[in-house]
C-alpha cells in the first residue's frame, strides 16, 4: 500500500498541451514547484508561478495564482496510475481578455460567476 512517503513527486512532468509543471519538493505530505502553461490564451501564459500542494498515497493536490492584472487561481487534483497523473483541474477568473459581445474588438471584461470557472482535466507524464 502507499503512503505518503514512498512516492517521489520530484521532477519535470508535462501534460499533453506542452504545460510544465516542475515538483521541487515533496517533504512532508506537501508539494512546492513551478507551473507554465503552454497555452498563449491563458492568464497563466508566460510566466513560471510557484506552486503549493499535498500528496497522499497516490492522490495530490497544487494551486497557484496568476501574476498581473488579471486575478485567477487554478487548482489541480488528481490520481497516480501507471506513471501519469490524471487531474481535474478548475480556473477561476475575475476578468479576461474578450470580445464583449460578438463582432466587438477584445478588451479586459469582468467576467460574470456564469462564466469565471473552468474545467477540465489533464494527464501529466514525468520527463525526468
Amino acid at each position: 500500500m502507499d503512503t505518503a512517503s514512498s512516492i517521489d513527486w520530484k521532477g519535470l512532468w508535462r501534460n499533453e498541451y506542452g504545460s510544465r509543471l516542475t515538483i521541487a519538493d515533496d517533504t512532508g505530505g506537501k508539494l512546492a514547484g513551478t507551473f507554465e502553461t503552454a497555452l498563449g490564451d491563458s492568464a497563466f501564459a508566460g510566466n513560471e508561478v510557484p506552486i503549493i500542494g499535498l500528496h497522499t498515497g497516490p492522490c495530490a493536490q497544487f494551486s497557484f495564482v496568476a501574476p498581473g492584472s488579471i486575478p485567477s487561481i487554478c487548482s489541480f487534483t488528481g490520481l497516480l496510475r501507471d506513471g501519469d497523473l490524471h487531474a481535474a483541474w478548475h480556473v477561476v477568473s475575475d476578468r479576461a481578455v474578450k470580445p464583449p459581445r460578438p463582432g466587438a474588438p477584445p478588451e479586459l471584461i469582468t467576467l460574470p460567476w456564469a462564466h469565471a470557472v473552468l474545467t477540465n482535466s489533464d494527464t501529466f507524464t514525468r520527463v525526468r
